[in-house]
């Protein structure tokens, strides 16, 4: 009952804009939230890993996030120029483009966490302001980088003919691309929460971070696993940055370090290490932000921040704790 309390106050919670608005503008809007929820996270996921289960203040999270987006318009970008993928009026074409791209964006987001992890981060476990200084500096270099391959303005991300357009559903009109990101949420979120809960890797990496030294003594590098987890972090802030670089139908250098904002917000109103609790914050936080931007648009960007204060007020470890 007590885990339950969150959801159940959550829910009824966001009922309440009924009362402002007529029910198909409502409807729209909550698909609209849900998915841009959705697409946080995508993000505050990998942040979790990260963050709530290895103890690591990584502010490079929100590059790897602007390279995986970058990748992405990269692949569909040739897919779309020498065979015509994106414009096809076919849906295998449209969903093999889309699974083209976030898998090399994923690949590559692998292999820039796993030197991250190597290289600077696991100097430093265990002291945070070294964290901060040193990952903020990796992504000051890997923006840098992402401005002299691809260059620093904007560029326009193919999104496949399938996805885009809206389908009119009892008068309410629903736009394909947020439900394809709602539904991957949710399998990323099933797909993450099965792996730490019912596999034997899970289970290490929960009880390294418990105790590491006796994880050790019992003859498994843990250092091993959480370099797995630094990569599977990494891997899932790349696929939010390809879906919300389709969802936004842009790409730009500075785009991670907006979203990692929201990430960190996600992942404080959940609690550390929840991955439950990053999927509710995330949800808190793509329906404020769009009830209140067509309410009140002008506290749309504060009202974040504010159930954040409001929540860690009433329930300081965050909606669920540390727990799972």
């Amino acid at each position: 009952m007590r885990r339950a309390a969150p959801i159940l106050a959550t829910a009824a919670l966001f009922l309440l804009p009924l009362a402002f608005m007529d029910a198909r503008t409502y409807v729209t809007l909550t698909v609209a939230g849900l998915a841009m929820g959705m697409l946080i996270f995508l993000v505050a996921a990998g942040l979790t890993l990260i963050f709530g289960l290895m103890d690591v203040l990584n502010f490079a999270h929100g590059a790897l996030f602007s390279w995986g987006a970058y990748v992405g318009f990269s692949v569909a970008l040739l897919l779309n120029q020498r065979w015509g993928w994106a414009a096809a009026p076919s849906v295998p074409l449209n969903v093999l483009l889309l699974a083209a791209s976030i898998l090399a964006a994923m690949v590559v987001a692998v292999g820039l966490g796993i030197l991250l992890e190597r290289v600077i981060v696991r100097p430093v476990y265990g002291r945070h302001m070294f964290q901060i200084l040193i990952t903020l500096g990796a992504t000051i270099v890997i923006e840098e980088l992402i401005r002299m391959i691809w260059g620093p303005n904007d560029q326009v991300m193919p999104v496949p003919l399938t996805f885009q357009g809206s389908w009119d559903v009892a008068d309410v009109i629903v736009l394909r691309f947020p439900v394809v990101a709602i539904v991957l949420g949710v399998l990323v979120y099933l797909g993450i929460t099965l792996l730490l809960t019912r596999t034997r890797v899970g289970l290490i990496v929960r009880a390294g971070v418990e105790n590491g030294e006796m994880i050790q003594v019992l003859g498994h590098n843990i250092y091993r696993y959480f370099t797995r987890v630094f990569a599977a972090g990494s891997a899932l802030a790349a696929l939010g940055g390809v879906m919300w670089a389709m969802f936004s139908q842009s790409v730009r250098p500075a785009m991670g370090g907006e979203q990692l904002i929201f990430a960190f917000i996600v992942v404080i109103i959940g609690g550390l290490g929840s991955v439950t609790g990053s999927l509710l914050g995330a949800l808190i936080v793509g329906l404020s932000y769009n009830y209140v931007a067509f309410l009140v648009p002008k506290a749309a960007i504060g009202i974040n921040m504010a159930i954040m204060v409001l929540i860690l007020l009433l329930r300081p470890t965050g909606l669920f704790g540390a727990g799972k």
